[in-house]
């Protein structure tokens, strides 16, 4: 007898075609979760490690904690012997930079304006400012004349955040060690208009907002732990000052422009 060579019709092959497509729409957002999820982990394990470091930076500096640096770009990062950043202090203990990079750092819309000449442009905070994380400055020592954020150095001003005091923070004057945020994720998911409308609450999103991590973002606290912490509430309810003050605690200070110590700490 002979044999016959039977091809697919068009309807076969269309129907194996939505197969395949229903299967592609179910499990796609499958590896994105697992995927976001990774990231999540090597997150808070960055978090973990840095709060190791500085545990072990503390037991070198007679109990001192290291000096609040933040978004310096002038001199840049990649000049390592000038550039002036909270990190490059705890670096000998970390040993790698890379433990200051969140895989969740995709930059922000500032990035595009900042006078750095290697900032301006960068596609991440870490590539920008040397670390995806911010140090609480309340948390921090300040040196007067030293410390500095946004390129600026002298005199204390509430916007830029400027320091003419040297206040030392030792590690046996916090309160509540292992509620005291001394560290976070820059961008928190719900730093968005969405919760806060008026960028009146935490300042983010009028001009400086990218959802990092939509369920919330991690902490390294006083004691050395991580935490990843979700929503608002969880996040006002961080102490953020040796003394205690919590993240959302209300403030009569002039210089707390949210009318919190959120405003006058982070």
């Amino acid at each position: 007898m002979k044999s016959i060579n039977r091809a697919f019709t068009l309807i076969e092959l269309l129907v194996v075609i939505a197969i395949i497509a229903i299967l592609a729409a179910i499990l796609f957002p499958v590896f994105a979760q697992a995927k976001f999820a990774a990231k999540k982990t090597v997150d808070l394990s960055n978090t973990k490690q840095i709060g190791t470091a500085t545990k072990i930076y503390l037991g070198d500096s007679d109990d001192v904690m290291p000096i609040f640096y933040a978004y310096n770009s002038d001199p840049t990062i990649y000049t390592p012997n000038q550039y002036k950043g909270t990190e490059q202090l705890l670096l000998p203990y970390t040993k790698s930079k890379e433990i200051f990079r969140s895989p969740l750092d995709t930059g922000g819309p500032y990035l595009a304006n900042d006078p750095g000449p290697r900032a301006k442009g960068a596609d991440s905070y870490w590539k920008a400012y040397g670390t995806s994380y911010r140090f609480g400055h309340c948390s921090f020592s300040t040196a007067a004349d030293e410390s500095s954020q946004n390129n600026a150095f002298g005199v204390y001003d509430p916007v830029s955040q400027q320091y003419n005091q040297t206040v030392p923070v030792n590690e046996t004057s916090f309160e509540f060690p292992s509620e005291t945020r001394t560290m976070r994720l820059e961008m928190f998911g719900f730093f968005e208009k969405k919760v806060d409308p008026e960028c009146s609450r935490y300042g983010y999103d009028c001009g400086y907002f990218s959802n990092w991590d939509p369920s919330g973002g991690t902490m390294v606290f006083a004691d050395g732990h991580g935490k990843h912490i979700n929503g608002p509430g969880q996040f006002d309810d961080v102490r953020v000052n040796p003394a205690g003050r919590k993240s959302g605690e209300p403030s009569t200070d002039p210089n707390a422009w949210s009318g919190t110590w959120y405003s006058l700490c982070d």
